[in-house]
């Protein structure tokens, strides 16, 4: 997913535009669904994709739907505790780096269905909670850390991750 022509970068991090935070976050968890619908059809044969100075990494369908639930749970967990004043959870995410048994896994119907149930509930959760925010609390910046905006604008970079899968023809 590219941001539009006329998005504009922000002082420091992760780069907004016109579009409601919202919308971007529902955006995304559909094209990574849509993506997911081609994946009951993987053949198990993993993916390993590079990334500009880092060693490549593993992707597979599991991976991909475990990376973006992960990613869209920290940052919610993140925008939660700063709504709520208290300090965030650390970081200890393994994340792209480790690929577990269970992402090696095939693919079926079931777990589209589950993945779709899953993303679709926590994209309803980010909508229902950036609707809330007025522009000004969106846009305020706390001790240097992005703004809500922007951390709704970062959580498309997880579009990655289905993207490495790609869609996957008949």
């Amino acid at each position: 997913m590219v941001p539009p022509e006329d998005a504009v970068s922000a002082d420091s991090g992760p780069r907004v535009d016109k579009r409601h935070p919202a919308d971007v976050v529902v955006e995304m968890v559909e094209h990574v669904l849509r993506l997911a619908a081609t994946w009951p059809r993987w053949d198990g044969k993993p993916f390993d994709v590079r990334v500009d100075g880092e060693q490549a990494r593993t992707y597979t369908p599991h991976k991909a739907i475990r990376r973006v639930t992960d990613h869209l749970i920290d940052h919610l967990a993140e925008l939660e505790a700063r709504v709520g004043a208290r300090a965030t959870e650390p970081d200890d995410w393994r994340g792209s780096a480790i690929t577990t048994p269970a992402d090696l896994a095939l693919f079926s119907d079931d777990d589209l269905n589950e993945a779709r149930n899953r993303l679709r509930r926590l994209a309803a959760v980010y909508e229902i909670r950036l609707r809330s925010f007025t522009d000004e609390q969106l846009d305020a910046r706390s001790n240097g850390a992005w703004t809500l905006r922007q951390i709704a604008f970062h959580l498309t970079e997880s579009a990655f991750y289905a993207d490495s899968v790609g869609s996957i023809a008949d």
